[in-house]
This record gives C-alpha cells, sequence and structure tokens, in this order.
C-alpha cells in the first residue's frame, strides 16, 4: 500500500488551508456572530469545499471520496468554527452527494449548480422523535398523487434546516414493507407546505443551526423523487457513507489543531521551575492524544479507499466514524485538562474545541450504532 500524497494531493491540501486561513481571518468573514451568513457561505463555496466531489458539469471537481476526506480534514484543521465545517459537510454529503447520485436528470439541473456555488444552502431532513437511531418506521408519509407525492409529518432535528433552501428528506411511502417501504425527496424548503422552526439552542456547534420541520400537505413532483420509490434507505445508506467519512475528516482537522495547541501549551507553560513538557504525565497524555489522531487517520483513509474502490466499505465505515468521534471527545477533554483553568475560560478555544467534540458521538449514528455495526460485520 502506498502511504504517499502525490504532488498535486499536497498542493491541494496545502491550497485549502492557506484559502481557508485567509478566509477565516478576513474581517468582512468575522463580521457576523452566531449562526453563519450568507456571506461566510458563500465565501467556503469560493474556495471550491461545497463541490468537491459533485460532478463537474454541475460545478464540482469530480474528487473521489479520500481526495475529499483530505480537503475537508484542511478545512477543519484551519477553520475554528467548527459549526460550519459541520453545515458544509451536511449540506454537501447528506444532500448534494445524494442529489448527484440518485437525483433525476431535472433534479440535477435545478439544484446541484447551486449547491456548489453555495446559492443554496441544504439540510438533511430525517430524524424524528421516535426515529433517531431506528429510522426503519418513519412517521412522515408520503402520498402517491397524480405528478408525485403528497408529504405529511415532522422531522425533529434538521441541520441547516432553519435556513436551508432545499432539503433532502424520507417519507415513509408503504407502512407494510418497513424500510423497504421508504422513499427519498428533495424539496424545495421555500416552497408550499414546508413550515421552517426556530434553531433550538446547543451546547456546541454554535455556528450551524438546527431545528424542527414540518411538511403540511407538501406536494413534491415525482421527478424530485431520488432513486426509486421504496428505495430510500439505499439512498440513505449511501449518504451516511459519505458522511460518516468525509464530514468526519474535519473532525480529523480539529483533532490536530488541538493538538498543536496543547503541545505549544506544554512546552511554553512552566510550573514548579519547568516546563509542563518535563512531566512524564503530560508528555505521556499528549503521546495518547497523538496515538488516538493517528489511528483514527488511518481507519478513516482506509474506509475512503474502500468506497472509491468500490469495495464493501460497511466494517471500515463504522470503524473509522467510531474512531474519529471517540478520539476528538477523548483528546478535546485531555487539552482542557492540560491547559488547565484556562481550558475551562471562554476565549482560549479550548471548551468550544470540547463542546463541538461532543455532538460527534450522536449524529451520524451514535457510537454504540457503530459497534452494533461493527458487530454485524464481524459476525457477531
Amino acid at each position: 500500500m502506498d502511504f504517499a500524497w502525490t504532488d498535486e494531493q499536497e498542493r491541494r491540501h496545502q491550497e485549502i488551508l492557506d484559502a481557508v486561513a485567509k478566509m477565516c481571518a478576513n474581517d468582512d468573514f468575522q463580521g457576523g456572530s452566531g449562526y453563519f451568513d450568507r456571506r461566510q457561505w458563500r465565501a467556503v463555496a469560493d474556495v471550491g469545499l461545497l463541490g468537491l466531489p459533485l460532478p463537474r458539469e454541475h460545478g464540482g471537481q469530480d474528487l473521489g471520496a479520500l481526495d475529499t476526506a483530505r480537503c475537508f480534514e484542511a478545512f477543519g484543521r484551519a477553520c475554528t468554527s467548527t459549526g460550519l465545517v459541520f453545515a458544509a459537510g451536511a449540506h454537501l454529503f447528506a444532500c448534494a452527494v445524494p442529489t448527484a447520485r440518485f437525483g433525476s436528470a431535472p433534479a440535477k439541473e435545478r439544484y446541484l449548480p447551486g449547491m456548489c456555488s453555495g446559492e443554496l444552502v441544504a439540510g438533511n431532513a430525517m430524524t424524528e422523535e421516535a426515529a433517531g437511531s431506528d429510522v426503519s418506521r418513519l412517521a412522515t408519509r408520503a402520498r402517491e398523487v397524480p405528478g408525485g407525492y403528497v408529504l405529511d409529518g415532522t422531522k425533529s432535528f434538521v441541520s441547516n434546516g432553519p435556513v436551508a433552501d432545499v432539503l433532502v428528506t424520507y417519507a415513509t411511502t408503504d407502512p407494510e414493507l418497513g424500510y423497504l417501504g421508504q422513499t427519498a425527496f428533495v424539496v424545495d424548503a421555500r416552497g408550499p407546505g414546508v413550515v421552517l422552526g426556530e434553531p433550538f439552542p446547543k451546547m456546541g456547534l454554535d455556528e450551524v443551526p438546527a431545528g424542527a420541520v414540518t411538511f403540511r400537505e407538501c406536494f413534491v413532483p415525482r421527478e424530485n423523487v431520488l432513486g426509486e420509490p421504496g428505495g430510500g434507505a439505499a439512498v440513505f445508506q449511501h449518504s451516511m457513507r459519505w458522511e460518516r467519512t468525509c464530514l468526519f475528516a474535519g473532525y480529523l482537522g480539529l483533532i490536530d489543531r488541538v493538538l498543536d495547541e496543547v503541545r505549544d501549551r506544554v512546552r511554553t507553560r512552566r510550573q514548579f521551575g519547568r516546563a509542563l513538557a518535563d512531566f512524564q504525565a503530560v508528555s505521556h497524555r499528549v503521546v495518547d492524544m497523538k496515538l488516538r489522531a493517528e489511528s483514527a487517520r488511518l481507519l478513516l483513509y482506509r474506509a475512503c479507499w474502500e468506497i472509491d474502490r468500490g469495495g464493501s466499505a460497511n466494517l471500515a465505515v463504522a470503524l473509522a466514524k467510531l474512531a474519529v468521534a471517540e478520539g476528538a471527545v477523548a483528546n478535546a477533554l485531555d487539552a482542557v485538562r492540560l491547559f488547565g483553568a484556562e481550558g475551562f475560560l471562554v476565549g482560549a478555544g479550548i471548551e468550544k474545541a470540547l463542546r463541538d467534540s461532543v455532538p460527534s458521538l450522536l449524529f451520524s449514528g451514535t457510537s454504540e450504532i457503530q459497534k452494533t455495526l461493527v458487530a454485524k460485520e464481524l459476525g457477531l
């Protein structure tokens, strides 16, 4: 196996690091507060981050999963607004990718260029009040009518939902068939019958708004079905492969950024006349952080390689998502310990890294769900 990056891959990675760092340092970019605004969203698109794996004909770059992950890793490392990284990942991997793979020609022509350019913001509307980890029985219904379907139901937690222009959603078209009776749709979020809820207060990922979305007699034309009627589970699993790898590459970037900050801290902070790094308890904790980072990185790269080669990636994807999420939280908590009181204070950025990491244990399938998937792959 060749572990080296090509000159082109190295160039692309460095260009994104530089461009994102410049973007985030720009006064116009920093001018907003709270949730991301359209100016910031278009700035992310201008770097090329909203179209990485999408077809060139629609404004994308046609990159594979591994190259896309490396780009998102650079994004997560250079951008301290992890909520913005997450928002872009949810938009791209849970919405644009399945639209590109399963959408009709008219749907792709209508939505993908705007998704790539930053003109549109997309939200993935899957989770319901009684369907979080168990998505086999969705209460949202889609009944067939002449020319399309009518959706009714409420999605309880939609990242980007309060500001979305486009939604990728899933509804039950045949309740008797379980997950085989679910259908995926791409929906105009600003159209009749769609009610976008107010943003929820959250413990982290401050820059991305998330809220409920309700469909009330919402007509969706047949051309906006993704894949085949009843094939929603396949669409969702395809998007989850990309989300559990490439979106989580952004968390690899966060892990690296926090590790750099910790290393600088323990080298310069002195106690009892010595640098913190001179204490074995401290240096060994930093080594543990590095071990988690590199283990998660190798697992995630392996999963992306499997996706690119068309192999059975289920085991690799579940292991990668589990390792990155658990590693991000453990490393952020270690960083708080090593920064001491300063790590507890707002401003140093360490407590924010911890708050932003905790949700990674939950979305895209909880750590427990990933372990269940791994156990299944092992024949247990």
